[in-house]
């Protein structure tokens, strides 16, 4: 009697164990979830917080700078969420702390055109020279920003290609920002026959623009010689049009010209080579 009451004490006290381990897991399985919770609804809470500060000052906070503080604090916050957990959990960081003096100089090093985009990033995020949905020229490439990061920020060309450039790039090249102004001129030319009325030219090609109700009368078209080529009197013609007819009013103009020319008697003249055969 006596063995099995021991027997019975001894698969007790086990089981008790077992239910303390099994619930002090339980706990730490808990927590750390309270702790990812916490970490996800702080990030969400400042993104929506930088968006509508975003929205109600766009000068001091644009949405680019508030896409790109969000993502670094999301970061930070997480770092923060997962060294709690491994604390919560009994992993002790005495060690990895201790060891991150190597090992950010080898990370350092590892990571430094990593760093150095993410600077730089912070860098055009400050100074601004473009927004989400501007279209820019940076380098050799152009295309509308649709998105920033930490690392990069990625381009959609009028092809539909995407392109994602480092941030170190970017900062590296001239930017261009076609859409700072909500106007832009066109820059075009025409070239007409030696011979041709020049005032009787300027005055059609002017009508035509006139007709052109994207085409904005304040500031006025220019339309001017601008050189005496071989074969031809060059004209500048320079409407100012809003961003969005730029490539509208270019094509139909270049499609219509030679019409509205042709019809009052002005030729426009092609490359000529005269060659004389002298008899020596």
């Amino acid at each position: 009697m006596d063995n099995t009451g021991d027997m019975v004490e001894v698969v007790g006290q086990i089981a008790s164990a077992s239910f303390s381990t099994l619930a002090h897991i339980l706990i730490m399985i808990g927590l750390s979830a309270l702790t990812a919770l916490i970490a996800k609804i702080v990030n969400t809470v400042v993104r929506r917080l930088l968006r509508k500060a975003s929205m109600k000052e766009p000068g001091k906070l644009t949405p680019l700078m508030a896409g790109f503080i969000g993502k670094v604090v999301g970061v930070i916050v997480w770092l923060f969420a997962i060294l709690i957990i491994l604390q919560i959990w009994g992993i002790n960081l005495a060690p990895v702390i201790a060891g991150l003096g190597i090992t950010g100089v080898v990370l350092g090093f590892a990571l430094q055109e990593s760093i150095s985009n993410v600077f730089s990033g912070l860098l055009l995020a400050l100074n601004n020279p473009f927004a989400l949905g501007d279209y820019v020229i940076i380098g050799s490439v152009e295309g509308t920003v649709e998105a920033m990061d930490g690392i990069s920020i990625t381009l959609r060309t009028g092809d539909q290609k995407k392109i994602t450039m480092a941030n170190k790039l970017v900062l590296e090249e001239a930017i261009t920002n076609v859409s700072a102004s909500p106007t832009r001129r066109l820059d075009m030319s025409v070239g007409v026959a030696y011979g041709s009325d020049l005032d009787k030219t300027r005055r059609v090609i002017l009508s035509l623009l006139e007709s052109y109700p994207e085409v904005l009368s304040d500031p006025a078209p220019t339309v001017e010689v601008s050189r005496l080529s071989a074969s031809s009197v060059d004209f500048i013609v320079r409407p100012w049009v809003a961003n969005g007819d730029y490539w509208a009013v270019n094509w139909r103009f270049q499609r219509e010209v030679y019409g509205a020319l042709d019809r009052e008697g002005i030729s426009i003249p092609f490359n000529r080579l005269d060659v004389s055969l002298v008899k020596s």
